[in-house]
């Protein structure tokens, strides 16, 4: 037996002077807390995102681990034309270097970083990047302007510093 298809919806005759904001019954979202708000309205060029660091498709994978320890970051951005190409974490290192470091250590860390990292937009919400950051289950998460060039990373130190201007502690 087959469904009987919907019939098409008509659409409406309108004036050509008639015209109906689309807005006119909008009402501005309530938030509990500045918090709340905060996420929801704040763009990610707000927080502090910077300073970034990248290394070159190239780059060798000792040269990108000892960028790693010297700065005390958890992750490089790999770039390439300005362009973000890859990212190597902390978890990328352990999962695709660490038992075989001194046989890869030379080659490029094109070969070994997550290609396509999730990313997010600098006009986007704070609870975008917060979001995104828990599904898909990364700590850092860079951050590209309209161009797709790298303007920031936000990661587990600066998402922390984020939510610490939202809560007052009492001693």
């Amino acid at each position: 037996m087959t469904s009987p298809i919907p019939p098409r919806r008509q659409r409406r005759a309108t004036d050509p002077g008639e015209f109906e904001d689309p807005l006119k019954n909008y009402d501005a979202p309530e938030y509990a807390d500045d918090l709340e708000a905060s996420l929801a309205e704040h763009a990610l060029s707000d927080l502090r995102s910077t300073p970034v660091t990248t290394v070159a498709p190239d780059a060798t994978v000792g040269q990108a681990i000892k960028t790693m320890a010297d700065l005390d970051v958890g992750s490089v951005l790999v770039v390439e034309n300005e362009r973000l190409i890859g990212i190597l974490s902390q978890r990328d290192v352990l999962r695709r270097v660490a038992r075989k470091y001194e046989e890869v250590k030379d080659k490029p860390i094109r070969e070994f970083m997550t290609r396509k990292p999730v990313k997010v937009y600098d006009t986007e919400p704070a609870a975008k990047a917060l979001h995104m950051m828990a599904v898909h289950r990364v700590r850092h998460i860079p951050i590209v302007d309209v161009d797709d060039k790298v303007v920031g990373v936000l990661g587990p130190r600066r998402v922390t510093e984020y939510l610490q201007q939202h809560f007052k502690t009492e001693r």
